[in-house]
């Protein structure tokens, strides 16, 4: 079994290449959020500066996505919320088997997010429909960052779950060993 898990952490720069890529992106929307703000609260108050009247849509949609994708971040560094009240008090063992199960329920999450996600991707209202300050743009470009956080989910949940089975099924002395 070890030399399973051994085979697993070969792939682990996949994952840490996938990790930078999500984080540099949400650094782009995050910084295109405060310019496009920036200029539209400018437009409003200083005379010479037009106020853009796409900006609202737009801002909004690059907050779903950075929310969506910045969730998916939090999973790879278990930065989630969640109940601990009563870790301190139970056994080791049992903490990874519930931890074990909480992750498999986000990565099912994430495959109905993908499947439903690409649902509405490819519905009525998101191809035929625009947005309203933007009549050129697909509503489809809102819908996308669904499937998208279920993709991310669905990666760094696989990457939780294997840790937590190599916790169960590998002994420390095997690790130090292997």
């Amino acid at each position: 079994m070890p030399a399973f898990f051994k085979a697993l952490e070969k792939i682990k720069p996949v994952y840490d290449w996938t990790y930078k890529i999500m984080m540099f992106i949400c650094k782009l929307l995050l910084i295109g959020d405060i310019l496009i703000t920036s200029w539209a609260v400018a437009g409003r108050y200083i005379p010479f500066i037009s106020d853009p009247h796409w900006s609202e849509e737009i801002v909004l949609t690059l907050m779903a996505y950075m929310a969506v994708l910045s969730a998916t971040l939090a999973i790879r560094r278990r930065a989630h919320i969640r109940m601990t009240a009563f870790d301190t008090y139970l056994p080791k063992k049992v903490l990874v088997v519930s931890d074990l199960l909480a992750d498999i329920a986000v990565m099912v999450l994430g495959v109905v997010l993908v499947i439903y996600g690409i649902r509405f991707c490819n519905s009525p209202l998101s191809i035929r429909g625009k947005y309203a300050s933007i009549p050129t743009l697909s509503k489809f470009w809102q819908y996308l960052p669904i499937p998208v956080a279920g993709v991310g989910m669905i990666v760094f949940e696989l990457e939780q779950v294997f840790l937590h089975l190599e916790e169960l099924f590998v002994k420390d002395n095997e690790k130090e060993a292997a």
